[in-house]
């Protein structure tokens, strides 16, 4: 025992002179009080400043001890310290959120919503499969780990350099080229953990040090199947929307694929369930569909909100309006999972933007909120835009309205 307290003292640990600085702080304020004691008024005022000049010796002491203690665990990172605390104290007391979709739509939503809570959950599709993810699958029979990787980075607390690393392609080499390094990561992880994808995405989040939680919708293999309205099907999620025919309903092959434990507890206790943005067939639906999943959330007693893209989608939502997105989801789950949609009422006015997806057969969604509400859900309309090369959610804006809903139904709750 005496030996560990020794090791304290040795040079070079930066603890040793805060700690004598808090020593010495306690030794004035013992100084003081004998002579704030005295009967004399000015000994006794000076005893009182004496006082106050070692609890400002022990403060600095103590407080330069504690980051010198942080930051033996948390190298280069000292400045990171308030920011920690931060998330730690004042964003865990912020509502539980369900993040609930896929593709680059989910993990911009994630990257704005990690700033209003640490209680935060994405639950993600797995049914990808196009590119290096549906090479994996084939490959190594595992679920499709693309969007779990884009949303353990947007969620993620580590380095930027850790985010960069896997969000890496390859551009060449034999086997390697067009795979992403995060997907490879998280594919050696469920080969570690034994196959336990659930449990790779687990280790793979502590690796990160990400805020709140994502969770695979399902741990089964699943694959999308899209039944079109001439009678055709397709299967596999990157093969639905090259059909270029109108979608009548997908469905999930194996039939009995089940939601994770994790993801039903996480519905049953949140707050707030946030559905979208992102592609309708191939990436919010693929969530919903899951054996039980909606049901979970029609039960489920938070406030459910919808966030509608703002362009239509060639080969899924041609010429669909706001209603449409929301007529699509009533016709295959439960309605009772939204009760409000958030839909885009700005126009846009940039004709070169506009152009360039008028040659993908893409349009802007149109706010039929009279419609929406005829389906029985509350539409919240607003500015939502960002337009530069690409029309998508400008996610400041985004956020701001989600919250605003968000906090009005927590004080309707209270």
């Amino acid at each position: 025992m005496s030996q560990t307290f020794f090791k304290w003292l040795y040079p070079g640990i930066k603890v040793k002179r805060w700690v004598f600085a808090s020593l010495f702080g306690v030794l004035i304020v013992g100084v003081g009080a004998i002579f704030a004691v005295y009967p004399y008024p000015f000994v006794s005022s000076l005893g009182i400043v004496i006082i106050l000049c070692g609890v400002l010796f022990i403060v600095l002491g103590m407080g330069k001890m504690i980051i010198s203690l942080i930051t033996l665990f948390l190298p280069q990172r000292e400045r990171d310290i308030v920011d920690i605390l931060y998330q730690r104290r004042f964003l865990e007391r912020g509502p539980k959120v369900v993040a609930i979709g896929g593709g680059h739509g989910l993990s911009h939503l994630l990257l704005g919503l990690k700033e209003y809570t640490a209680n935060l959950t994405a639950i993600v599709t797995v049914a990808d499969s196009g590119g290096s993810s549906g090479r994996l699958r084939e490959e190594f029979n595992i679920v499709a780990p693309g969007d779990i990787r884009n949303c353990l980075v947007a969620l993620a607390d580590a380095p930027a350099l850790m985010g960069e690393l896997f969000q890496y392609r390859f551009e060449e080499g034999h086997g390697l080229k067009g795979h992403n390094f995060g997907n490879l990561f998280l594919t050696a992880m469920v080969k570690i953990t034994n196959g336990d994808f659930k449990k790779a995405v687990e280790e793979s989040s502590k690796v990160l040090a990400i805020r709140g939680k994502v969770i695979p919708s399902t741990i089964h293999n699943v694959h999308l199947i899209a039944e079109y309205a001439d009678g055709t099907k397709a299967q596999g999620e990157a093969k639905i929307p090259q059909a270029n025919a109108q979608i009548k309903r997908v469905s999930l092959t194996p039939e009995d694929a089940m939601p994770t434990d994790d993801a039903l507890t996480a519905i049953a206790q949140a707050d707030i369930i946030v559905m979208g943005p992102g592609s309708l067939y191939t990436s919010i639906l693929p969530n919903l569909i899951i054996k039980g999943m909606s049901e979970a959330i029609a039960a489920s007693s938070a406030y459910k909100i919808y966030v509608c893209n703002v362009m239509t989608q060639q080969g899924e939502t041609e010429g669909f309006t706001a209603s449409d997105h929301l007529r699509v989801l009533q016709e295959h789950v439960d309605p009772k999972i939204i009760d409000a949609c958030l839909i885009n009422n700005a126009v846009i006015s940039n004709e070169e933007a506009l152009n360039r997806y008028r040659k993908e057969n893409a349009y802007p969604v149109a706010a039929d909120g009279e419609r929406i509400k005829d389906l029985g859900v509350k539409v919240v309309a607003a500015d939502l835009l960002s337009v530069s090369d690409y029309v998508r959610h400008d996610s400041k804006k985004l956020i701001q309205t989600l919250i605003k809903l968000i906090e009005s139904q927590r004080v309707i709750k209270r």
